[in-house]
């Protein structure tokens, strides 16, 4: 596949996720290297996902931005049945407010 053929496919992307987790700020860093370190490899096995990034923006308020691109909605929701990423939320769930949320995207402007 060729650079112009990779831009469409991902211009066609479906699922994006979007927003930010606040984690207490003794743990944010444990907790990004903890979603790096599960996401990161399953989410590059996924034929579906087209990029995925946890990253600290304020580590004094707990703050991760938190951006997923995934070409379906059917493997975002491989990635998330993954036992390894079931564990995660399970384990970080009850400690964390989340603003993430999903959007649909039917079509991407390639001037952007």
């Amino acid at each position: 596949m060729n650079s112009l053929n990779k831009l469409q496919d991902d211009a066609r992307t479906a699922v994006i996720i979007a927003g930010r987790v606040f984690v207490p700020a003794e743990d944010v860093q444990t907790f990004v290297e903890e979603a790096r370190a599960t996401s990161y490899p399953l989410a590059a096995a996924n034929p579906g996902n087209v990029m995925i990034s946890f990253c600290v923006e304020d580590a004094a308020t707990g703050t991760v931005t938190v951006l997923e691109q995934w070409a379906s909605q059917e493997a975002l929701d491989r990635h998330v049945a993954t036992p390894e990423v079931t564990a995660l939320l399970t384990k970080w769930g009850p400690r964390i407010r989340n603003e993430v949320r999903r959007f649909q995207a039917d079509e991407t402007d390639p001037r952007a």
